[in-house]
C-alpha cells in the first residue's frame, strides 16, 4: 500500500532508539524525509549512520536537542522551521515510590514529556494550518490509564498529553491537519530488554521466563500476553502520519495489546 508519504518532512523527538527509531525507519522506507533527535550529538550521529546503512539513499538527518532546555528548542526551530509531520515521542521516567519522587523529578518529567510537545506543536501547528495539511502525533503510554504506583509522575504526564492532543485537534477543525495520540502498551524497546536481562541474571532465569512472569503476575490485563515489538508500534504510527488517515482526528489510538481494557 502506498501511504503517500514520499517527500513529506518529519521530525521525531526522542528517536535515536526504541519506538522513535523504528518509526523513523518505517517512514524512511515510505519515502519521507526524516529528522531524528536525541539529547547528545554523538548518539544522534550514530543513529543516523545506522539508518543510512539500513536504507541506502534515505533522506535522514539528525538534530541534537535537550528538551529540558528552552534555548536548545529555539535553536531547533532555527534549524528546522517547518515540518509536515511532527511526532512527539520523547519521554523520560523514574521508577520510584511516590514518597521518594521529589519536586525536581516531577518538574523534569513535566518539562520533557509534556512541554516538549507543547512547544513543538505551538511552533509547527500554525504553519501546518497555513499549508492546510499536517500531522501531529503524541506518543502516550498504557501507564496513562494503568498508573503503576512506582510511575505516578510519568503516568500523570502521559495522561496530560491526551488532553493537550485533544485540545489541539479542535483547533484544526475543517482543515487538512490532524492531531492524534498513540497509546502503546508494554513494548520491547532496548530499555525493556535491559530490564528483562537484569531480572533474568538476578533471579537466575531465562529472559523468556522473566517475560512470562511479567505478564502472568504484573501486566495481567494484557490480552497479547507478550511485549509488542517496536516495529508493530511504528507501523501504526506511520499509517496515522499519512494522508490515508485523514478521517481520524482527535483520537486516542490504543496499541496496548488490550491491557487498558474497556470498550473505548
Amino acid at each position: 500500500m502506498d501511504l503517500k508519504l514520499n517527500g513529506k518532512t518529519v521530525f521525531i523527538s526522542g528517536s535515536t532508539s526504541g519506538i522513535g527509531f523504528a518509526t523513523a525507519k518505517s517512514l524512511l522506507q515510505e519515502g519521507a524525509e526524516v529528522f531524528i533527535n536525541g539529547r547528545h550529538e554523538n548518539n544522534v550521529s550514530l543513529a543516523v549512520e545506522r539508518l543510512k546503512e539500513m536504507i541506502p539513499n534515505a533522506a535522514i538527518k539528525g538534530i541534537a536537542t535537550d528538551f529540558s532546555n528552552k534555548e536548545a528548542i529555539d535553536a531547533l526551530f532555527d534549524k528546522l522551521p517547518q515540518v509536515d509531520i511532527l511526532i512527539n515521542n520523547v519521554g523520560i521516567f523514574s521508577s520510584q515510590s511516590f514518597f521518594e519522587t521529589k519536586d525536581e523529578d516531577w518538574t523534569q518529567q513535566i518539562e520533557v514529556n509534556i512541554m516538549s510537545g507543547v512547544r513543538l506543536s505551538r511552533h509547527y501547528l500554525p504553519k501546518m494550518l497555513a499549508a492546510n495539511w499536517g500531522r501531529i502525533l503524541f506518543i502516550s503510554s498504557e501507564c496513562a490509564s494503568i498508573v503503576p504506583p512506582d510511575l505516578i509522575a510519568y503516568s500523570t504526564t502521559k495522561a496530560a498529553i491526551l488532553a493537550v492532543s485533544r485540545g489541539l485537534s479542535q483547533i484544526t477543525s475543517g482543515t487538512g491537519v490532524t492531531v492524534n495520540t498513540i497509546i502503546p502498551g508494554s513494548t520491547l524497546t532496548e530499555g525493556a530488554e535491559r530490564f528483562l536481562d537484569g531480572v533474568a541474571a538476578k533471579e537466575n532465569k531465562s529472559r523468556d521466563e522473566v517475560e512470562n512472569d511479567f505478564f502472568s503476575k504484573v501486566r495481567t490485563s494484557s490480552l497479547l500476553e507478550r511485549f509488542a515489538t517496536v516495529e508493530e508500534i511504528a507501523n501504526t504510527i506511520t499509517y496515522y502520519s499519512s494522508p490515508l488517515s485523514s478521517a481520524t482526528n482527535g483520537a486516542a489510538i490504543k496499541i496496548d495489546g488490550g491491557s487498558m481494557g474497556g470498550i473505548l
